[in-house]
């Protein structure tokens, strides 16, 4: 998978943030899921930081439930530099979403990272590793895959099964995988040719870019965590914890 030149490092990143946050209803009734705090910061913080770190200069951010709380909270960050892409009108779809935010991501490959993953990093850290790995001439795409067995709260059957070269095979419908999608990728901008109009999921494009075995993916060092309901929120943070012991 290395054999070939790394692409230059990546300076924009598309930052999913509009979802309704419904399996976390307790906690979203009257904020949004990025602003759920974990371990004393909000989950788009955890993400901004750690894009921030990897050298991301520019971080566009799509809005829609509770837009006003995310763009009042991301005025005071300095770092990365926050564009809004507003999908105030209607929902877009983790596809749509970030097809109507090309123009402000620009023509090079870029981070794609969901505001409500977060993981603990291991020795490298995992956005340099991505960064790392991609290679434009022969991926489109190249998602950051998590264990199943280590995840923390998760307890599904996986989504992807991965090939030594890290080609990537998506989950039967009756099958048990042993990667779960982090929720965190580079993408190409060429992943979005002849896209959909509207909303759309990004898992269609996933779906193309497998057929072309041009969707890859990258095991992650550390521990991912799965916050998809209020009960995750403490194990997550019992996580954080352990590693910092």
């Amino acid at each position: 998978m290395l054999n070939s030149t790394p692409d230059p490092d990546l300076r924009r990143a598309m930052v999913l943030a509009a979802g309704l946050g419904t399996r976390m209803r307790t906690l979203t009734e009257a904020r949004p899921k990025p602003l759920v705090a974990v371990s004393g910061k909000p989950l788009i913080d955890h993400v901004l930081d750690k894009l921030t770190a990897a050298g991301v200069e520019t971080a566009v951010v799509n809005v829609h439930y509770f837009a006003d709380q995310i763009e009042q909270h991301l005025k005071a960050r300095r770092a990365p530099h926050i564009v809004i892409s507003d999908e105030r009108r209607g929902l877009l779809g983790t596809g749509g979403g970030v097809a109507m935010a090309l123009p402000q991501l620009g023509e090079a490959p870029f981070f794609h990272v969901n505001s409500d993953t977060i993981w603990i990093d291991g020795v490298s850290p995992n956005l340099d590793r991505l960064a790392d790995a991609f290679r434009p001439e022969r991926m489109d795409a190249l998602l950051l895959l998590a264990p199943t067995a280590t995840s923390v709260g998760y307890t599904g059957r996986g989504d992807f099964a991965m090939a030594p070269d890290g080609r990537l095979r998506k989950r039967g419908e009756r099958d048990v995988v042993p990667f779960v999608y982090a929720g965190v990728a580079v993408l190409s901008p060429a992943l979005f040719a002849d896209a959909p109009e509207g909303a759309f999921p990004l898992t269609a494009l996933f779906a193309r870019a497998e057929e072309e075995s041009r969707l890859y993916g990258l095991r992650l060092e550390g521990v991912w965590m799965h916050v998809g309901t209020p009960e995750a929120v403490s194990a997550a943070e019992a996580a954080i914890l352990t590693s910092a012991a």
